[in-house]
């Protein structure tokens, strides 16, 4: 697929999540481009809307059906907020997908920890829905999600169906609760302890605020976790997608060429330092 030019989709549907937060479904228009199309879990694309601008998004739909794609966006500036103005039948332009997926093949056979924070949920949404579907290959499956406030909590119904699925963990934090929150009030750190995993035979995959990613990281490492086994899908400003205009370089590498996985390995020395 063409990657420099965006090609013409269609929003078959499209639902409010919470005040700001959407979700739409892309058709391709173009038969042939829907055919050719194809992506990992964990890549993005760049939306277009005409005249206002273009913004990088996770793919959260099913990667065994990419000719329908979906996006969950949070209305904050002037590309996703119009993009929450249209409807079902509007157009827009798509461009990807974009940069690294998780590590799937490397978790074949291992227990597996999903960590995210507020709407980081979205990058490992595609990839949950594929483990799921193929639970026999996996370990046992932690999924770990903390938001500030308990009304921020998006896909409520998932949680509830992932958390009937034998050998499966849901655990749910909120800084900030009201009276009907039923889980955890705190960091999600704090419920770590819950987890089923060996550290020998386990893969991280994480997403969500840097500072919570970097608490999380270092309480895994002390649980023996091996830096090789904890990856990260990191956010910067995306511009080009290609690598080409610099502004989400970190370090020596690119996010949106080389990532946004990245492994907890390869950027563990310049992780923490204020800048990168």
């Amino acid at each position: 697929m063409q990657q420099n030019i965006p090609t013409m989709v269609k929003i078959r549907s499209r639902s409010q999540e919470t005040r700001d937060l959407f979700t739409i479904y892309l058709d391709f228009m173009d038969s042939r481009i829907a055919s050719e199309y194809t992506f990992t879990p964990g890549q993005f694309n760049m939306l277009y809307v005409h005249g206002v601008g273009e913004i990088p998004i996770s793919i959260i739909s099913d990667p065994d059906d990419p000719s329908l794609v979906g996006h969950t966006i949070r209305a904050v500036g002037r590309v996703s907020n119009t993009l929450s103005d249209m409807k079902v039948g509007d157009c827009l332009g798509l461009r990807g997908p974009f940069g690294r997926g998780w590590p799937v093949e490397q978790a074949l056979g291992k227990d597996i920890i999903i960590l995210t924070g507020g709407l980081g949920c979205a990058p490992v949404l595609s990839f949950i829905n594929y483990i799921m579907r193929r639970r026999d290959e996996f370990g046992n499956i932690n999924i770990v999600q903390g938001v500030k406030h308990s009304a921020d909590l998006i896909w409520k119904v998932q949680y509830e169906k992932w958390a009937k699925i034998p050998g499966t963990t849901i655990l749910l934090a909120a800084d900030a609760a009201g009276p009907t929150w039923p889980w955890h009030i705190g960091r999600v750190t704090e419920m770590f302890r819950q987890m089923t995993y060996d550290p020998d035979n386990c893969i991280v995959m994480m997403c969500g605020p840097e500072g919570m990613m970097k608490a999380s990281a270092n309480e895994l490492l002390k649980s023996q976790v091996r830096s090789s086994d904890i990856w990260l899908s990191m956010e910067r400003s995306m511009k080009c997608a290609v690598g080409n205009c610099g502004h989400c370089q970190f370090g020596d590498k690119f996010i949106c060429r080389d990532g946004p996985v990245v492994c907890l390995e390869d950027i563990q020395h310049i992780f923490d330092i204020r800048g990168f």
